[in-house]
């Protein structure tokens, strides 16, 4: 079959950059060197990047996980242009595309399916999405946006004054106006670039399924330091709609600490979350899932079997009282009206399925460990 026409506008542009900071940026390090000024200035900026990636064109606009204040959203729209990761409208198409189709060959945009050189930027390279590159059917929601709308007519512009205006006035502030420009300029791009990449490659590569199996997508906490909190992806493909990808308070995530923060602040409302009782029944059917896989080896498999099924109904009906018992008691404190009799009765209800429910996951945890 005849290979789709290569695109030479991002061939080049991932070439030279990639090029570029490959080499000019060492031989300048080694030969003029950088200081803690410059330094700084990528760090900054690459953050910027990335951030507004992850928040606004991925849970903002893509998966609507929130809404934000217009000052936000321009924020994440300017420095979504500085990515250079195209406009909000295009990236949320296909990105949306993905998520309907994961693992497609032919739907995906960036299907895992077709290796990684492909998910990673070879879908970029060449036009295998010619028929549906101007297709925004999905995105009709978006359009209507002022701010999305503004973005993308001026996409060009901004690029432009944003990757070279920025370094080049930092530059002259600092007076290394090359330094500035390599280092903020093309490393800060190249390294936002691959970053944000490895989310549609390494992320359906490597990694563990705690959550999922029936797509490629992993979770992955070294992906998660470099991207801002994206790299916990198996969570994220079956809850997309989820403001957060990290749901423990100990896994890095900034993105759902920044939306979170910009909540308390007035910038942010409507934060999505998944009830915790379908986290954890996603959860304990994975680990169900994994250990009759390994009862296939045993000797003892249908004594095992019958005592694993035992203890899954058991937990299984029990998460779905404890957290429904856990609501109520919220919503209760809420609300003051309510007798001291039945006050006292909830919060009793409530310490007994709480107890019942931490006995049933520590002999579901021994149960894993002995078939283990």
């Amino acid at each position: 079959m005849e290979r789709p026409p290569i695109i030479m506008t991002n061939t080049l542009l991932f070439a030279l950059s990639g090029l570029t900071a490959l080499i000019a940026v060492p031989w300048y390090g080694l030969s003029h060197g950088y200081d803690l000024w410059q330094w700084s200035c990528f760090l900054l900026l690459f953050c910027y990047c990335g951030i507004s990636i992850t928040a606004g064109y991925h849970r903002l606009w893509s998966h609507k996980a929130y809404k934000a204040h217009p000052i936000l959203q321009w924020f994440f729209a300017i420095g979504g242009a500085l990515a250079l990761q195209n406009s909000v409208l295009h990236w949320s198409s296909d990105h949306r595309r993905h998520h309907r189709h994961v693992d497609d060959n032919q739907q995906d945009p960036y299907s895992a399916g077709r290796g990684f050189w492909y998910s990673h930027i070879g879908w970029m390279l060449r036009e295998y999405q010619r028929e549906r590159y101007h297709d925004y059917s999905n995105v009709r929601d978006l359009q209507s946006n002022p701010i999305v709308a503004f973005q993308h007519k001026h996409y060009l512009a901004l690029t432009l004054a944003t990757n070279i205006g920025i370094p080049l006035l930092l530059g002259l502030v600092h007076g290394d106006l090359l330094g500035m420009l390599l280092l903020a300029g093309v490393l800060r791009m190249v390294m936002t670039h691959h970053t944000t990449f490895f989310i549609n490659s390494l992320a359906h590569i490597w990694g563990n399924q705690p959550f999922t199996d029936r797509n490629s997508a992993r979770d992955n906490g070294i992906l998660a330091f470099f991207t801002f909190g994206e790299g916990y992806h198996n969570f994220h493909h079956l809850f997309e709609n989820d403001y957060r990808n990290g749901i423990r308070w100990w896994q890095y995530d900034p993105t759902k600490w920044l939306i979170r923060s910009a909540a308390w602040c007035g910038l942010a409302r409507d934060l999505r979350s998944c009830p915790e009782e379908r986290i954890e029944q996603a959860r304990l059917e994975m680990q169900l899932k994994r250990a009759k896989a390994k009862l296939r080896k045993e000797e003892d498999r249908e004594l095992w079997q019958a005592l694993l099924q035992e203890e899954y109904d058991k937990l299984s009906q029990q998460i779905q009282h404890y957290y429904a018992s856990r609501k109520r008691l919220l919503e209760q404190r809420k609300r003051t009206a309510l007798a001291r009799y039945d006050r006292l009765k909830l919060q009793l209800e409530y310490r007994n399925l709480r107890d019942g429910f931490i006995a049933s996951k520590r002999n579901w945890s021994r149960l894993l460990a002995g078939i283990a």
